[in-house]
């Protein structure tokens, strides 16, 4: 039985990682507003004059289009859909945003909600807000969405006296489905955190 290629055009999506695959490719790991977390070869996205090259960048809106039907897809396309200037922490905590959602996500499972809750904690930091109202609400929104036991009503994300008490809960539920798996940009985002004012 044969299976027909699935194409996808212009998915507002963000790139979450990239490897080098062969000589002049990368494999990308995209997450999608429609279509979730999906990995994809960008074939010569290595190369010096590709029009991928200068396009796919971590933290940047991309418009996506992609064909395949197996677990890796062919990226056709490629084009920016806006500008997030993140400098010095708000990288880092991008970047944990990132390992997150690459840690709790399974493949192409939709999640329009995370994904916009992603969204708007990139325009946060680009901004210059606290880091850790925008994180607390990408946690919040991250753990209620997958389904790992957030009922309650969103708290006030903004109230720094709560903060303490609110990142202590949702640090605690996080490590609880990562047992055994930690993160790389917890440890570094930590450190940050001593050394860095808020």
């Amino acid at each position: 039985m044969s299976r027909r290629a699935h194409r996808v055009q212009d998915s507002f999506a963000y790139m979450l990682h990239a490897t080098p695959w062969r000589e002049t490719s990368l494999i990308v790991q995209a997450f999608s507003r429609d279509h979730g977390c999906v990995a994809m070869v960008a074939k010569g996205a290595k190369r010096p004059f590709s029009v991928l090259r200068p396009v796919l960048s971590a933290f940047q809106p991309l418009a996506l289009s992609w064909t395949g039907s197996n677990e890796v897809k062919t990226l056709t396309r490629a084009e920016t859909a806006g500008i997030r200037p993140l400098m010095g922490p708000s990288l880092m905590s991008a970047w944990y945003m990132n390992e997150l959602i690459l840690r709790l996500l399974p493949r192409e499972d939709a999640h329009p909600v995370l994904f916009d809750a992603y969204d708007m904690a990139l325009e946060q930091l680009a901004l210059g807000t606290r880091a850790s109202s925008a994180l607390r609400r990408f946690e919040w929104t991250l753990l209620r969405e997958t389904g790992y036991g957030i009922d309650a009503e969103a708290p006030d994300f903004d109230d720094p006296a709560k903060e303490p008490a609110l990142r202590r809960d949702l640090r605690e539920r996080l490590a609880e489905q990562l047992a055994g798996r930690p993160l790389s940009t917890r440890q570094v985002l930590l450190d940050l955190q001593r050394h860095l004012p808020q």
